[in-house]
């Protein structure tokens, strides 16, 4: 390989025609360097001396806002006291009423109202048995003088006279007056449905008491129970039941 011509695997390196080529390059770079620092030291302390300015402002405005609402305060205060001090002198001097001893009342629930009570007397009262009523053309024409509603059977009467239904209560009405029997017995059909009985006695008595040995409440009480919704059937009680001094009566079942 001749020796003027570089080795294939050797660097090839550019020099400089010139002496002074080389620094005069790297001059300029060297001069951009610190003109950059210069102007960076240069604008970091301006944009520092803002930001505290800002801070500054702020603070002041917020202690300002502070002053305001504390003088505000102040003078709020200094009116209510002035109001007060006016409000004292108009009025002057008082003094606070004596109060009077209380006893102390228990109160006293008032009773409770029987409403069911009221309802049941109502419908007793409406339900009134007349005296005027006729039960001849309703009941059977025998010596018991049985009644039996209309739609029921006629074996109703036959099996409530040969004791099919056991007698579960009776009331016995000798001694009363008229108007008493008729409101007693009233009562005591209303409580006997009330309680589901089906068959109980009426003692009317034969009036061996009365004046004429009359019974008088013997017709009276056909007639009133003759008159009743809930009295299906009666009839004569059976010899050892009272006989001719009593009824077996027997009630419609009880609504449930």
């Amino acid at each position: 390989m001749p020796k003027h011509k570089p080795h294939p695997h050797e660097r090839l390196e550019t020099r400089p025609t010139h002496p002074g080529a080389r620094g005069a390059e790297a001059a300029p770079s060297a001069g951009a360097a610190d003109s950059a620092r210069a102007s960076n030291g240069a604008s970091a302390p301006t944009s520092g001396l803002a930001g505290l300015a800002s801070l500054r402002d702020a603070l002041k405005a917020d202690a300002i806002e502070r002053d305001k609402a504390r003088a505000a305060a102040a003078q709020r205060q200094r009116e209510a006291a002035a109001d007060a001090t006016v409000f004292r002198s108009e009025i002057g001097n008082v003094q606070p009423l004596a109060a009077p001893v209380r006893a102390s009342v228990a109160r006293t629930p008032p009773a409770p109202l029987p409403l069911q009570t009221q309802r049941d007397e109502e419908a007793v009262l409406s339900e009134a048995l007349s005296d005027e009523f006729d039960p001849e053309t309703l009941l059977d024409v025998d010596e018991t003088l049985s009644y039996c509603r209309p739609g029921v059977s006629p074996d109703v009467v036959r099996k409530l006279r040969g004791g099919t239904w056991i007698v579960q209560a009776q009331i016995d009405l000798h001694g009363m007056r008229r108007d008493e029997a008729r409101e007693a017995l009233a009562e005591f059909l209303r409580l006997a449905v009330k309680r589901g009985l089906r068959c109980v006695r009426v003692i009317h008595g034969k009036g061996l008491g009365s004046v004429g040995k009359e019974p008088v409440l013997k017709g009276k009480v056909r007639s009133w129970l003759a008159q009743k919704n809930e009295v299906i059937a009666f009839c004569q009680a059976r010899p050892h039941d009272g006989g001719s001094g009593a009824v077996v009566v027997l009630l419609q079942p009880a609504q449930r």
